[in-house]
């Protein structure tokens, strides 16, 4: 089932000498159930800019986005905002955690406007997917005094807390070293396909970018299908890519199941 769909997508903005710059140009692309998709490209590519418009907080200025077959400019902003709020996990470069607060609080956040069982029981739902991510022993540390990778797993616990069926990843790795990246995108990897998510990636990293099943490149505004090893052979890159439909390094050892949306453990 196609979960998100663009076509024929534009965005651009009007500057303040009144030219208008072009960001997306003619951009055509559907996301499914299970998919891992890569879209690599320089900063200031429009990256980000995509990022937004299939996770619904941005409009394009034409073309259309479609949410699991209804078209998102209908939607009244507060159906959207529930829309969003249920099926999109947002997973960034910087973390955006909320400083001074516990990990838990920070996994707590987004349950705080959900409804019957959710609410009720979201402080074990946040503190059993800590523990799914690693992190059941720093429940109560304060999210910004942890280690970079730890507050990435903070963040990626987050944005899975309610299951969604789309995770959007904009540069998950870009702050972390490269042992502890790999280990970051095994972890989403891994629940993206174990819940059967789409898992849409943005980044400048081949080598992340290469995990995915299928690969984009964005370039002045265009999307357009990648061939990552070509894009290899041209860097000075000397790791192999993965031959096409399998992924990069190993994943590590299967980690406990996610937890049930009642807060009891599946």
């Amino acid at each position: 089932m196609t979960l998100v769909a663009l076509e024929d997508v534009e965005k651009s903005v009007l500057l303040a000498d009144d030219s208008r710059l072009d960001i997306l140009r003619g951009i055509t692309l559907s996301v499914a159930a299970g998919d891992h998709v890569s879209i690599v490209g320089r900063s200031g590519s429009g990256k980000s800019t995509l990022l937004n418009i299939l996770g619904m907080l941005d409009s394009p200025t034409s073309g259309t986005v479609a949410f699991e077959g209804r078209e998102v400019r209908k939607m009244r902003s507060g159906r959207l905002d529930r829309v969003r709020g249920d099926n999109v996990g947002f997973v960034f470069q910087q973390f955006n955690l909320l400083p001074g607060r516990t990990a838990l609080d920070n996994v707590m956040m987004p349950l705080g406007h959900a409804r019957g069982r959710l609410f009720w029981n979201r402080r074990q739902i946040a503190a059993d997917m800590l523990e799914r991510v690693g992190l059941g022993h720093r429940i109560e540390q304060i999210a910004d005094r942890l280690s970079g990778g730890e507050q990435q797993r903070v963040a990626i616990a987050r944005a899975l807390v309610r299951k969604p069926v789309l995770i959007l990843a904009d540069e998950p790795t870009g702050a972390l070293d490269i042992e502890t990246g790999a280990s970051v995108m095994s972890l989403l990897d891994e629940v993206a396909t174990e819940t059967d998510a789409a898992l849409v990636t943005i980044t400048h990293d081949l080598h992340v970018a290469a995990r995915a099943r299928r690969h984009y490149r964005l370039d002045a505004g265009r999307l357009e299908e990648a061939d990552l090893r070509r894009a290899f052979e041209a860097s000075t890159l000397s790791e192999p890519v993965p031959s096409e439909g399998t992924t990069a390094p190993p994943a590590p050892a299967p980690l406990p199941p996610l937890p049930a949306a009642n807060g009891v453990g599946a």
